[in-house]
């Protein structure tokens, strides 16, 4: 028994439950990060294709066809459009809150930027 070695049961328990945390986490936050990129290409997407005179309507309006394609959530209203350089600039932040279990929940808080 001097040399015995091994992981005790207790411990596999405790990482098995480590793990298990940590997958059910990931499972949880991974769906907003996509999502969160999904938004900011659409964004950039906006930007290429309207034209440095397009109105902000018709920005909105582009980017909603985007988020169309993408079955996003996200909505056009929520977009701060401006010009910089003779250049049109998007820019988004909002906030996602994951619940994890019973009253505990994860809050992000997304930003992003197109056409700088």
């Amino acid at each position: 028994m001097k040399h015995q070695r091994g992981v005790a049961l207790t411990s596999l328990i405790l990482w098995g439950i480590i793990l298990f945390l940590v997958a059910v986490l990931g499972m949880k936050v991974v769906p907003t990060v996509i999502e969160y990129y999904k938004i900011k290409q659409s964004a950039a997407g906006t930007v290429n294709k309207v034209g440095p005179d397009a109105t902000v309507a018709e920005v909105r309006a582009a980017f909603d066809r985007f988020a169309e394609i993408d079955m996003l959530q996200f909505s056009s209203k929520d977009l701060d459009i401006s010009k910089e350089n003779g250049k049109i600039v998007i820019d988004f932040a909002y906030d996602k809150r994951i619940p994890l279990f019973a009253n505990v929940s994860l809050l992000i808080e997304y930003k992003g930027a197109a056409g700088r």
